[in-house]
């Protein structure tokens, strides 16, 4: 049990940056932007051939944020340039990645058994701790710079914000760009961590990274973008517990593990709102009985 929770909260902590990049553009954004199941295996494709060629695996993982970068900043040229719909933008751009990858990989998977690993002689807890406390630190401090403020104001309100003079297009384009750069790091370290990448290794993470999304912020909420970025993080790890849990549930199969998905974003969906909904009506209920209190009141001073 122990060592499952360990290797859940490792997950966790791997697929943490891919989260937070589904959160730039989801939450921050307002950018419905599926290339995540791409650009995910695009990350992993490069740093796994980068290694098996002979490169430090360090060096190709920051290779693997570029070539994430490049593959949203395709994705927001679709979109403020070719005047493509967003979200199909990042499935036109998703599909285009399956065969970019595949010329990427030569073969629809690589084994990484026996070459250097970016996780060699270190705790890979130890040092995603530091790489997810590091990234959610740069991402607090960059949301509070102009182009940050800029970006943050596009996804509330770009009409507003384009009034003043702000270049929303380079704005949405520079944010694709950085989310998928991190969902591409993300990729990149699994692949480490996996010791091998496939093809089709990024079906499904758009889902995954909403669900660390939704799950973080319906537990931790996201009143401001620090409490935000760390309910991201800690979401991811949630999620992974939870995954580990249901994998250990003797009647549940692996197949099954994407419904279990759908179940925890919709019940991490409802729960909140269900929530809110019952507050609303006990303060409408309070305020109600104190209306018709002071009516009372008022009726009964007024017979006297």
């Amino acid at each position: 049990m122990l060592t499952s929770l360990t290797g859940a909260i490792e997950s966790g902590l791997l697929y943490a940056l891919m989260a937070l990049g589904v959160f730039i553009t989801f939450r921050i954004l307002d950018f419905p932007d599926l290339t995540v199941d791409g650009s995910f295996t695009t990350g992993a494709a490069i740093g796994a051939v980068m290694t098996v060629n002979g490169t430090a695996p360090w060096i190709a993982v920051i290779c693997a944020f570029a070539g994430g970068a490049l593959a949203g900043i395709c994705t927001g040229l679709l979109h403020t340039k070719g005047k493509i719909n967003g979200l199909l933008s990042g499935i036109i751009m998703m599909i285009a990645l399956y065969s970019i990858n595949l010329r990427i990989l030569g073969k629809p998977n690589v084994s990484l058994r026996n070459m250097d690993n970016f996780f060699d002689h270190i705790s890979v807890m130890i040092i995603m701790v530091i790489i997810a406390i590091a990234v959610k630190i740069l991402l607090d401090l960059f949301f509070k710079t102009d182009i940050g403020l800029s970006l943050r104001a596009t996804g509330d309100n770009a009409r507003m914000i384009r009034s003043f003079g702000a270049n929303t297009d380079m704005t949405t384009i520079f944010g694709v760009a950085l989310s998928n750069a991190l969902v591409a790091t993300s990729g990149a370290l699994v692949a480490q961590y996996q010791k091998f990448a496939d093809n089709n290794m990024g079906i499904g993470m758009i889902v995954i990274g909403l669900a660390s999304v939704i799950i973080g912020e319906a537990i931790f909420g996201a009143r401001s973008i620090f409490r935000a970025t760390l309910a991201v993080v800690l979401g991811s790890i949630i999620y992974r517990i939870i995954y580990a849990l249901a994998l250990r549930i003797e009647w549940l199969e692996a197949s099954d593990m994407k419904l279990i998905t759908a179940i925890i974003i919709i019940f991490a969906l409802v729960v909140p709102s269900t929530r809110r909904l019952f507050k609303q009506k006990s303060v409408a209920r309070k305020r109600t009985a104190e209306m018709l209190a002071s009516m009372e009141k008022a009726q009964s001073g007024g017979t006297r």
